[in-house]
């Protein structure tokens, strides 16, 4: 799924203890505080894959306002 130019997949850890990952759809990565993450797994053991999906959304409203930058350019190749 595609949500806010990142892409969301849900995965399953153990029984019923969902999960999701989020990479942005750019290949670039997210940062913060000054370190790169090429994707990140977010939330916590939701009972279903689509609870883990709404949180990574919340998630990503969230970057905003707090991370969602990506490395300059001449950063990123180097």
């Amino acid at each position: 799924m595609i949500y806010s130019g990142f892409e969301i997949k849900s995965f399953e850890v153990g029984k019923g203890q969902w999960h999701a990952r989020i990479q942005r759809v750019d290949q670039r990565p997210v940062v913060i505080d000054g370190m790169p993450f090429p994707m990140l797994d977010i939330g916590f053991a939701w009972s279903d894959p689509d609870a883990a999906i709404a949180d990574a959304k919340q998630t990503i409203d969230r970057f905003p306002q707090r991370y969602g930058m990506t490395m300059p350019a001449t950063e990123a190749s180097a």
